[in-house]
């Protein structure tokens, strides 16, 4: 199934998105939210009526680094041993559609195609045979990251947790399951040229890896989002940029990069 998060005529809901043909899909009205046992309301709406949001509000993105060997070997870095984990606040979260505003304090903003896991469950030290469980779905998102501060100013908290640096979208998958999700494309154009192009089986660290790590040391709520590393390709993107990742069975997730002010 997929869950979309959605405002038509100043509320927000969850839907189910019903659908083969881009303009035909309509959204079936969740009752209540989706991290618990819901119901469809069986009113629907068309896609093309509502504005897509960020499919979730996550209370924490956990993002682990460095996770693809070339993407690592790329930018000059040495692949690490263990997962490399840092953190993008909730205020860096924007959904399908959303503008990329380029900070001013940057010159070399990046894309990063990456694949997001949905945490469906209030989780801590999970065992790996119990990573399925804990797994809502997962979604299209963008590590945008302003390089030249990374290396400037070697932690990360400004480069990739500025305001509108963690695109999520357009919906959450919850019919993969991680056997699937291990192994799917991954891919990203800018104004329809393709930059990047890999599949998840590339991770050093599998989706499960990267969640027996982060529940080692954190509780991981219902919503919460970990991204799980970037393929090759990495690359700037600039204003009037037209950016979208697209993930094999779960969607494409676009957004335009503009000046901010």
């Amino acid at each position: 199934m997929r869950i979309a998060r959605f405002s038509i005529d100043g509320n927000v809901a969850f839907g189910a998105v019903e659908g083969d043909k881009q303009d035909e899909l309509v959204l079936d009205i969740i009752k209540g939210i989706p991290f618990t046992d819901f119901e469809l309301s069986g009113t629907k709406v068309p896609l093309n009526k509502v504005r897509l949001l960020p499919p979730v509000l996550p209370n924490k993105v956990v993002a682990f680094g460095r996770n693809y060997a070339e993407h690592a070997k790329e930018l000059g870095n040495e692949v690490p041993d263990a997962p490399f984990a840092f953190f993008k606040p909730s205020t860096s979260v924007i959904g399908p559609g959303d503008e990329i505003q380029y900070p001013p304090f940057s010159q070399d903003l990046h894309h990063e195609a990456e694949l997001a896991v949905v945490i469906g469950r209030m989780c801590r030290e999970v065992p790996r045979e119990r990573v399925q469980d804990v797994i809502f779905g997962y979604t299209c998102a963008n590590d945008v990251t302003a390089r030249d501060v990374q290396r400037r100013e070697k932690q990360w908290a400004r480069a990739k947790g500025f305001d509108t640096a963690c695109p999520l979208g357009p919906w959450v998958e919850t019919d993969l399951d991680l056997a699937t999700a291990s192994d799917l494309t991954i891919q990203l154009t800018v104004d329809g040229e393709q930059r990047q192009l890999g599949r998840t089986s590339e991770m050093i660290h599998s989706i499960a890896d990267l969640i027996v790590n982060i529940t080692e040391a954190m509780t991981l709520l219902p919503g919460d989002v970990i991204l799980t590393g970037t393929p090759a390709g990495v690359g700037p993107l600039n204003v009037g940029d037209e950016v979208a990742v697209t993930i094999e069975g779960i969607g494409t997730l676009t957004n335009k990069v503009v000046k901010r002010g």
